[in-house]
């Protein structure tokens, strides 16, 4: 699969998030503030598999060499991986 420059951003955005939490953490920040942090992190996390699963999904389908894979078989795989991820 080729990841486009969309994905790339949100695991950059990611990445910086945690430098951030490390520097709270550092910092000795109110322990509130770093649950909302990593809280915030974790959801940017989740919807980065999302796009990465639902984007696969959607190249696997479209395409044409890959008639003999069961469509069906592709959306469970893609859904198995989503719940596998929570």
């Amino acid at each position: 699969m080729q990841y486009d420059a969309k994905v790339t951003a949100r695991m950059k955005r990611i990445e910086g998030q945690l430098r951030g939490v490390l520097r709270m953490m550092e910092e000795e920040k109110d322990c509130k503030e770093v649950i909302t942090q990593l809280s915030a992190i974790r959801s940017a996390v989740d919807r980065t598999i999302g796009v990465i699963v639902s984007d696969n999904l959607v190249e696997c389908l479209s395409k044409e060499d890959e008639k003999e894979l069961d469509k069906n078989e592709l959306v469970k795989q893609a859904v198995e991986l989503l719940v596998k991820s929570r």
